[in-house]
């Protein structure tokens, strides 16, 4: 069984789309900025990332316990609210760097990103990574310069160097307002809007009281005084000047950021951000498939497993496949095919997420993730399609930079191991290896890892949902590379001294160097066999 819907309503659906991923360095304020997008959104009533004085809440993004207990994000997370006829899908993804490969997968699936800076540091490298992924894409980005409440870099000098360092061009939407040195407001370029905001007791868990003024009103002298408003005159003209018009073509082109200031501890400027950020943003654009560039408008479901995540619900040992509608309208109960397979499937059970919590739905438009109950049957990177055996641009896999072998302390609990090692690679929080093609269950299978973080990750969630309590030793090398060629040689190259053949799930062989010497030596002298990076 298909569905489609009349033209008119589904441009309706995807005009009012907006999906979008925030990227930032660890501690610049991204779980917050969530937090408070969400809380203007009407998705929750009290924001959880702020610790009051008599009891300190978790961040409503951050659902794993393990993110709880440290306080950092180690998943993906997805939000979907409704605010001023937006219908809004928030990607919230991890801000360590050992979790790049969660990241990089959230990014394929949106369709612009938020960039978060710390106004005292600017551009830093975490930041800078995630930009270039951005930018290779040509994903729409969009700056936000939070901590604004605090003492910070210099506005005018913190954007000469974001386009210096980034090479990106920005143009400023609203500009911070202070006052004895204090951020009081920001104001909105495009409206000629000074937005006044009181500070609160709350520590800013509620939506602040905010005046709303124009440059030109009489009371805004009053409320800001001579000095703030003159200064405030004198950096609106240096920006006129000196700064980019706005061009929404080259917005959509990746060339153009649109610069918004504000405080997500505070709440000061988040709502304003929010209302502009969401008009200015793109919808759903057309995807590059196989069969050619796919147009949400398309009548035809079409859609992209990026993200498996096994346990959200320890209660039932569920495994939630996460879709990227691309075109078409989605219907619960529906019939598509799943083009790995050739087969036909029917997506049951469709959720929509506010991180942990799930809410059923009936149907769902490009550009909306949905969660679907899987059994085992998707892998990322699978494609759904009503539209014939069309396939949307892998999602590499990162090759792995940590091994470690698995030393099961109980080994009674054998089986439950096998049973979390393969559902957390599929999720692909790790990768699995084994010292044989066909044993894939040996004594002592092998992890790898693209940050030492993953390892803790991986024991963790061992032990609390899958009742398996393990050890990790480290292995020597560093350097993987898969390999093709004839099986004989394969096993000669990788036997030799300070090498070690291994398997990855799927059979497939991997050569392991101890040093980055040997392995260029070997991809320089060894021609019976081909080399690659990333799983072939």
């Amino acid at each position: 069984m298909t569905s489609t819907a009349p033209a008119t309503e589904l441009a309706a659906q995807v005009a009012r789309r907006r999906t979008f991923a925030i990227i930032s360095h660890p501690d610049a304020g991204k779980t917050t900025l969530t937090e408070k997008l969400l809380l203007y959104g009407g998705a929750i009533h009290l924001a959880g990332a702020v610790k009051s004085r008599r009891a300190a809440r978790h961040a409503t993004s951050d659902w794993m316990k393990l993110e709880q207990e440290r306080g950092i994000s180690v998943t993906s997370s997805v939000m979907q609210f409704e605010y001023a006829g937006f219908a809004v899908n928030l990607l919230d993804t991890p801000g360590h760097e050992d979790f790049s490969e969660d990241t990089f997968r959230t990014l394929v699936a949106a369709d612009s990103a938020v960039m978060l800076l710390d106004n005292r540091k600017g551009v830093e490298e975490r930041t800078r990574q995630l930009f270039e992924v951005c930018k290779r894409r040509r994903t729409p980005i969009f700056t936000f310069v939070n901590k604004c409440d605090r003492v910070g870099e210099d506005s005018l000098k913190l954007l000469s160097d974001v386009e210096a360092d980034l090479g990106i061009q920005c143009h400023v939407v609203t500009w911070p307002i202070f006052r004895n040195d204090a951020f009081v407001g920001v104001y909105d370029r495009r409206l000629d809007q000074i937005h006044v905001f009181d500070r609160d007791t709350e520590h800013g868990a509620r939506r602040g009281h905010e005046t709303l003024l124009t440059l030109q009103s009489p009371e805004t002298r009053t409320l800001l005084g001579d000095e703030s408003l003159e200064r405030l005159r004198h950096d609106l003209e240096l920006l006129e000047i000196a700064g980019h018009p706005f061009d929404r073509d080259a917005v959509l082109r990746g060339e153009l950021s649109p610069v918004f200031f504000g405080s997500a501890l505070t709440n000061f400027g988040v709502e304003p951000f929010l209302r502009e950020f969401l008009e200015l943003a793109p919808p759903p654009v057309a995807r590059e498939s196989t069969d050619g560039p796919v147009n949400p408008t398309d009548e035809r479901f079409t859609g992209f497993v990026f993200k498996i995540q096994a346990n959200m619900d320890p209660r039932h040992r569920d495994r939630i496949a996460f879709v990227r509608v691309c075109s078409g309208k989605f219907t619960a109960g529906m019939e598509v095919g799943h083009v790995r397979t050739g087969k036909q499937i029917r997506l049951n059970a469709p959720q929509q997420f506010l991180a942990r919590e799930r809410t059923a739905i009936e149907e769902a438009w490009p550009g909306d993730v949905i969660g679907i109950l899987d059994r085992g049957n998707l892998r990322i990177g699978d494609a759904l399609s009503d539209a014939g055996a069309l396939e949307f641009p892998d999602i590499p896999r990162f090759a792995p930079e940590h091994f470690a072998r698995v030393v099961l302390i109980d080994p009674i609990k054998r089986k439950q191991l096998d049973a979390g090692l393969r559902q957390l690679t599929e999720e692909g929080a790790a990768q699995v290896f084994f010292t044989s093609p066909t044993e894939v269950s040996g004594p002592t299978p092998l992890i790898g890892a693209v940050g030492m973080l993953q390892f803790d990750v991986m024991l963790h969630r061992l032990e609390h949902e899958y009742g398996v309590r393990c050890r990790l030793e480290k292995v020597a090398g560093r350097y993987p590379r898969w390999v093709t060629g004839p099986k004989a040689d394969i096993e000669r190259v990788g036997r030799e001294r300070g090498r070690t053949i291994l398997y990855d799930a799927n059979g497939a062989p991997l050569i392991l160097f101890e040093d980055a010497w040997g392995m260029r030596w070997a991809l320089e002298r060894e021609t019976a066999i081909t080399f690659h990076e990333a799983a072939p």
